[in-house]
């Protein structure tokens, strides 16, 4: 198939275009910049100039592809909100464009937290969240009423030994203040998936994806926040301290949110619809080979 890849230069973007190549399939990437172009030429994709503000660039590359994979998203936690609504009017763009044609759009959420310690599962809703308002998953799956072939690839805190999601920002905090924290017991849970099974995972969404579905992109149900500072002190050779909610306020700003949610996730479902299998490094063992 002839795929347009939004987010294609990205972290998960830029691993998930090689899978895609490597399994037979033409990728044409969103490009930014020149930078994302030539990254994206030497992995072997066409470039598509574009934003995600210009919405006739989303649709025109989506007018010619036989798919479309929507990754891109502004992670800057300063303007979410603003990122979040342009989020929602690229995946509208993009479904417009595809409505009726039964070319298949895969749509990138997140995992989120579950009331009580539940396990997040693929049949699971997502719960709001005012502090983080960012609506893919609702907006994609609002589509299929128009006619789109949308399904949803939720992904927790993706990594490799370079970068970590969430985690990323823990070990920038970490180096600032010379101790690797966590707060009142560090039990609460991320799940996690290395980078190169995520993008095996978005090749079999495109493939034998089913509209409407929900996939975790989960390689480890859920590993503990002190697991997570203690490995980030072992790698930088920094004490691990636990935090009051108050101190952690204080010590983690604006991620003490995140740090102090629990959210697993299950991948059961996921296996069992495409065959998919994590093999790849866990989080633990990134952290702990980490080039931070």
């Amino acid at each position: 198939m002839r795929v347009f890849v939004t987010g294609a230069s990205g972290f998960i973007g830029s691993a998930t275009v090689k899978e895609l190549i490597k399994g037979g399939h033409q990728v044409v990437g969103l490009a930014r910049s020149e930078e994302s172009a030539k990254s994206l030429v030497a992995a072997g994709a066409e470039v598509h100039r574009g934003t995600l503000e210009d919405i006739a660039s989303l649709k025109s590359g989506a007018a010619k592809a036989d798919a479309v994979i929507h990754l891109a998203f502004y992670h800057d936690f300063s303007k979410f909100a603003e990122a979040a609504q342009l989020d929602r009017l690229a995946i509208e763009a993009l479904g417009e464009e595809l409505a009726g044609s039964d070319r298949p759009l895969i749509v990138t959420a997140g995992i989120g937290p579950r009331n009580g310690g539940q396990i997040a599962t693929e049949e699971n809703d997502p719960i709001p969240n005012p502090r983080l308002p960012r609506a893919s998953e609702e907006t994609a799956l609002t589509l299929l009423s128009k006619g789109v072939r949308v399904s949803v690839v939720r992904l927790p805190q993706v990594h490799n030994t370079a970068k970590q999601g969430l985690v990323t920002g823990l070990i920038g905090i970490a180096k600032a203040k010379g101790v690797s924290a966590y707060v009142e017991g560090g039990l609460n849970r991320w799940a996690a998936a290395n980078v190169l099974d995520v993008a095996v995972l978005y090749r079999l969404v495109l493939e034998k994806g089913i509209a409407g579905r929900k996939y975790h992109a989960v390689g480890e149900e859920g590993v503990s926040l002190k697991d997570i500072a203690t490995a980030i002190g072992g790698r930088l050779k920094l004490p691990v301290v636990s935090k009051t909610k108050e101190e952690g306020a204080i010590h983690f700003g604006w991620l003490v949110g995140p740090v102090t949610t629990d959210m697993p996730a299950s991948n059961t479902l996921t296996k069992q619809w495409l065959g998919w299998n994590p093999t790849h490094e866990g989080l633990i063992a990134d952290l702990n080979n980490g080039t931070f």
